[in-house]
């Protein structure tokens, strides 16, 4: 999201925008280098670097002068905010892309958001949450109410238009016949994602309808990962599972799909909601994040941690005609397109810059 806000600013002339990252350039900082985006990389490893790292922040800060500097995550709100603060008179705007601390109480990161939570009201001029759940989750950890303001994802939907004839040549190379009807999730292999929700689902669903077949995209979503593995094996759906792990080109493979899914315990702003209506997909949905915002159609939104619910959900949107499922699909890619737009959310996030610099 970063990297396409970035992008889409290039032609405002009265924004000038420096990108540093807390740790290596990787492989979308390479991305927005190559397109002529001025990247700096602090190389902190660990939080032992942290003070080094903020020392060269400071000094950055102070030979760039910027007007406003925007952090982007927990990590980079506490060491960017207290830079900038130290550095000079410059604004900061902070951003929230979590819904709730995933990590414990004896982790680095857990002391550090209870830490951002002070501070939220002295350091940053703006917060802006991801997703109205991020906000809310953070209402809770006692950050600054009314500094907090939602601009969620924006996307260049004309990424998902390079797929028209995609459907035939994915399911030939992933076996899926015309008469089948392919459920498929996108994601990391993670506990948040839940994906053992969704196997318990899709062997529900495989018990009422012989046609369906499931494909699961995302890192660690392979049969080399023993405990997803073992979860297919143990419901007897191995030969309707198809597996491939991480890809670079995710609308390809969701253009393989009849359904979408996402089965995930947590989530702030999903993404992969997003991408999988602008192909055209009927979805449905658990209640993580602001899924149920984004989808709009409660017929098709369970409660988090139940299979039964969700396997009922699928099994109604199978059941449907596919020309059904083709007029949800559109109106899905209506919905997403007007409300989503890469210029209309970067407006936002301009009028957020503007509003402060006349300040």
């Amino acid at each position: 999201m970063l990297k396409r806000l970035v992008e889409s600013q290039r032609g405002n002339l009265d924004l000038e925008q420096v990108v540093l990252s807390l740790t290596d350039v990787g492989t979308v900082g390479a991305q927005m280098n190559a397109e002529g985006v001025e990247i700096h990389a602090l190389n902190m490893r660990s939080v032992f670097d942290a003070p080094s790292a903020l020392l060269k922040l400071i000094r950055f800060i102070r030979y760039a002068k910027p007007d406003i500097v925007q952090t982007w995550m927990y990590h980079a709100d506490f060491i960017g905010g207290l830079a900038a603060r130290i550095a000079g008179s410059c604004a900061v705007v902070w951003g929230v892309r979590s819904t709730a601390i995933p990590q414990g109480v004896f982790s680095f990161t857990y002391w550090l958001i209870r830490l951002c939570a002070l501070c939220s009201y002295v350091i940053p001029k703006r917060i802006i949450c991801v997703s109205n759940s991020a906000r809310a989750g953070h209402i809770k950890l006692r950050y600054s109410t009314n500094k907090m303001v939602v601009i969620v994802n924006g996307y260049d939907f004309s990424v998902f238009e390079l797929h028209p004839n995609s459907r035939i040549k994915s399911r030939v190379e992933l076996g899926f016949g015309d008469a089948d009807v392919v459920i498929g999730v996108v994601g990391r292999f993670d506990p948040l994602k839940d994906f053992h929700n969704f196997v318990t689902a899709a062997s529900r669903l495989a018990a009422e309808r012989s046609d369906v077949k499931f494909l699961m995209v995302g890192r660690g979503n392979d049969w080399e990962n023993a405990a997803l593995a073992g979860w297919i094996e143990e419901a007897g759906l191995t030969a309707k599972f198809k597996l491939v792990g991480q890809q670079s080109d995710v609308p390809y493979y969701l253009s393989a799909l009849d359904i979408f899914c996402l089965s995930s315990v947590n989530e702030a702003f999903p993404n992969v909601v997003v991408e999988a209506m602008a192909m055209g997909l009927p979805c449905v949905v658990t209640r993580a994040g602001d899924a149920a915002d984004i989808l709009g159609d409660e017929d098709f939104v369970v409660a988090v941690k139940n299979p039964v619910a969700l396997a009922g959900a699928l099994l109604r949107m199978c059941n449907l005609s596919s020309i059904e499922r083709g007029k949800i699909g559109l109106t899905n890619v209506g919905r997403v397109r007007a409300e989503y737009g890469m210029e209309k959310i970067a407006g936002k996030y301009n009028e957020i810059y503007n509003e402060i610099a006349r300040r």
